[in-house]
């Protein structure tokens, strides 16, 4: 390491600092500690992915009704949970400046309060999706063959997903503090213990009967439960940075509340272009037929293994960058966020290589329909193309995320995924006549412009000066 003229050169990073507080570790530091924080989430990611696409491949058992049943609830599903997942942005974000900061009082307030106003908000959504299960469902474009067993399905998740959100919200605080190993360890149990009774109530094993698609949805609940549990226990019954204790107060305190919903709002409004672009775009698919959305939600399955690696590096660039700029050490979060870019790179050019070569052979786990795995063939050639661009705009948006840059996500997201995505599927799959492959066209139009967006915003360093 070298010190010039303001400037620090430390082999492939340079930055410039008007005043370097601390050392600029080596390049083999930044990458260690930076897999640390990732490898967990990664895997979490990965397996939790390869458990749902082995839940879907049971169901599929049943036919290509069954998967369009289970799949059209996905959307439904996470629009329950968009006001979740925002509120979790903000907890990561301000947990990790509070680690940053070493402030455990505040980091633990943090965590309290947003699991009263997480609890309170996921019984109400849980509420809502169990009465109005039918008109969702029908409204997401579900073909008239699949729509009642999707609601019940639908319905029974509904209960799980209070369990679901409490345990998010517990997770999000837990990889702000850096411990993502707990994240990884609950999520695993908890989707060991859904594909186990999915074996049990699916096809009916071991003397319990055949549910069919209503047997998936009372597993899925089931692990959601021990999920919870498990992320209820890593907080108090271990002395970590985070836990809970008696005599604790869990009174609603403004400046804490505002910290999080500050950043929470604009990861809502973000969650709100998504939710709606992701349904508008599944609604134009789910158009397309039976077959055609089968095909989509296995080769959606098999995609998501690759975006699940970015995930879990994004998860690690939010939490690193957090506790960077929380320590005031700016230099360090944008050495972290460089550095993580460059691990997601390199994993999604593995994942061109895996897609190009295996892409027809992965969906033939899914079914043995020759349609639907011709088809999907087709479409792992886009999914390969564009898993680089997908796994490196995770990274951006969770380096932009953890520096509680959420308000121009959300512009980005508004723009990229509610507008661009849904008119390009709607224009290639019908008036261009390209079918099934035009709306992953859309796909690849929508991540590449989301990256130009988000890494321009990356470049300039203004969300160096955000503060939470």
């Amino acid at each position: 390491m070298t010190k010039f003229s303001g400037r620090i050169y430390s082999n492939k990073f340079m930055v410039r600092q008007d005043q370097i507080v601390g050392d600029i570790p080596s390049d083999k530091e930044v990458y260690k500690n930076a897999i640390e924080v990732a490898w967990p989430s990664a895997i979490e990611a990965v397996l939790v992915q390869l458990i749902s696409s082995a839940d879907l491949i049971m169901v599929g058992a049943l036919g290509a009704a069954a998967i369009s049943a289970v799949g059209i609830t996905t959307q439904p599903r996470l629009i329950l949970l968009a006001v979740i997942f925002s509120l979790n942005i903000g907890v990561t974000a301000v947990v990790a400046r509070r680690k940053g900061e070493d402030n455990r009082e505040d980091a633990n307030k943090a965590l309290r309060q947003s699991l009263v106003i997480c609890g309170f908000l996921s019984l109400i959504l849980s509420v809502l999706g169990i009465i109005y299960a039918r008109p969702l469902i029908v409204f997401a474009g579900a073909q008239k063959e699949v729509v009642e067993i999707a609601v019940t399905y639908f319905r029974i998740i509904c209960v799980g997903n209070f369990f679901t959100s409490l345990s998010l919200t517990i997770n999000a605080a837990q990889r702000g503090a850096g411990n993502t190993k707990i994240s990884m360890k609950t999520n695993i149990a908890a989707n060991l213990v859904n594909l186990f009774f999915n074996f049990l109530l699916i096809k009916g094993h071991l003397g319990f009967p055949a549910l069919g698609v209503t047997g998936a949805a009372i597993a899925t609940a089931i692990g959601n439960i021990v999920g919870f549990l498990l992320s209820l226990k890593s907080i108090t019954f271990a002395h970590e940075f985070l836990e809970l204790r008696k005599k604790q107060s869990w009174k609603l305190e403004k400046e804490i509340i505002s910290s999080v919903l500050g950043i929470s709002s604009s990861a809502f409004v973000e969650q709100v272009f998504m939710r709606v672009g992701f349904f508008t775009t599944n609604k134009l698919v789910a158009g397309l037929g039976t077959i055609s959305y089968a095909t989509h939600q296995i080769c959606v399955n098999i995609m998501s293994i690759s975006f699940a690696f970015g995930d879990g590096l994004g998860i690690a660039a939010s939490a690193l960058v957090g506790q960077s700029l929380g320590a005031k050490r700016s230099d360090l979060a944008t050495i972290y966020g460089k550095s993580l870019q460059r691990i997601a790179l390199t994993v999604g050019l593995i994942f061109v290589f895996i897609f190009l070569f295996g892409g027809s052979f992965l969906v033939s786990l899914f079914t043995d329909d020759a349609a639907v795995i011709a088809a999907g063939a087709t479409i792992m050639l886009t999914i390969a193309a564009t898993a680089p661009i997908q796994s490196s705009n995770v990274v951006v948006g969770g380096i932009l995320r953890g520096a509680g840059d959420t308000k121009f996500v959300a512009i980005t997201s508004f723009l990229s995924i509610g507008l661009v995505r849904p008119g390009a599927t709607w224009l290639f799959c019908y008036p261009l006549g390209f079918g099934l492959i035009g709306a992953w066209f859309a796909f690849g139009t929508d991540q590449v412009l989301r990256l130009f967006i988000n890494y321009m915003r990356f470049l300039k360093g203004g969300w160096t000066k955000i503060k939470v």
